[in-house]
């Protein structure tokens, strides 16, 4: 039964903990740091040929992307919220396309994206929330992490766009 198996799984339950107690950004770099897990998994059994689990792992990173997108805020987030619709969907497409052609590529320019982008939302979500703290920390200007947008155009190629 599911339901023993996460009760006898330890960390099952300090990721069940961990949720419960996130603030919203620190949801996100929960879900970043599944996403990359998934990711490694689906690497590791590439490698080792197990054609099955990694397709496990391959959907459980792609579900997390989709969980990733219809949490955007387009309203708040304006362009930002578009360019990370955009890199959840590329991420999603070489996630898929790699593990349809069983090739590494499309799974290491994931990782690598996904780790870029949860450094950033770490970064984000380490930044003060309360009044006194705002206030003070307005005096002190904090650079945005960079993040690398021209790895996605080096990614892209012909074959991982989609046509109509």
């Amino acid at each position: 039964m599911v339901v023993s198996a996460m009760q006898d799984n330890p960390y099952a339950k300090s990721l069940e903990a961990r949720v419960l107690s996130a603030t919203p950004l620190e949801l996100v770099v929960i879900l970043y740091d599944e996403a990359i897990n998934s990711v490694r998994a689906a690497r590791a059994h590439l490698a080792s040929k197990n054609i099955h689990a990694r397709g496990r792992a391959v959907s459980k990173a792609v579900s997390i992307l989709i969980e990733l997108n219809r949490s955007l805020n387009f309203e708040a987030g304006g362009d930002l919220s578009k360019r990370l619709a955009g890199v959840y969907g590329f991420m999603r497409s070489s996630l898929l396309e790699a593990n349809f052609h069983q090739t590494d590529d499309g799974l290491a320019t994931t990782e690598r994206l996904l780790v870029s982008l949860r450094e950033a939302w770490f970064t984000v979500s380490a930044q003060p929330t309360s009044s006194s703290d705002v206030l003070s920390a307005s005096e002190t200007p904090v650079t945005a992490p960079s993040f690398p947008w021209g790895a996605i155009s080096e990614a892209m190629s012909p074959s991982r766009c989609w046509s109509a």
